[in-house]
């Protein structure tokens, strides 16, 4: 029995050793193709010359083509198309969406601050035009007073 025979079906074998069985295979089969060269005919070696100039010629082009158009996976496994050799009009547009982000966080900032002095101008002209004795400042409730709506 072959120790292969022992393996669970649909479990592959390290990369290491797929990498090492192609390679073998590889190297048997050009060793038969090369044992039967000599018997093909001139016009039939001047055709798969000719076939295999152009499988070179379609693989290069295919890695230039493979090389210019980059796909990277970010973080959260989206996967990220680009192009290598870009202009900067794609740097400004990855960088466009954080100043837009920056920009809306210092509004809402802004806002809020304003929001903030408003209120608290309200609070001090609602005092300042009130008739309270002095005592009523120290009052544990009046800052409850201050917190209800007026009526």
């Amino acid at each position: 029995m072959n120790q292969n025979d022992l393996r669970p079906t649909g479990v592959l074998p390290p990369p290491a050793a797929l990498d090492a069985l192609q390679a073998r295979f590889a190297l048997r089969v050009t060793a038969r193709l090369t044992e039967r060269v000599a018997d093909l005919g001139p016009d039939l070696s001047e055709r798969l010359r000719f076939a295999r100039e152009q499988a070179l010629e379609r693989a290069r082009a295919a890695r230039s083509a493979e090389a210019t158009a980059t796909v990277g996976v970010g973080r959260g496994g989206a996967a990220i198309l680009g192009l290598a050799g870009s202009g900067w009009w794609l740097k400004l547009a990855s960088v466009l969406p954080m100043l837009a982000l920056a920009a809306g966080l210092f509004l809402i900032q802004r806002l809020q601050e304003n929001a903030q002095i408003s209120t608290a101008a309200e609070v001090d002209a609602a005092l300042l035009a009130d008739d309270l004795p002095p005592r009523a400042y120290s009052d544990a409730g009046f800052v409850e007073f201050l917190k209800t709506p007026g009526e």
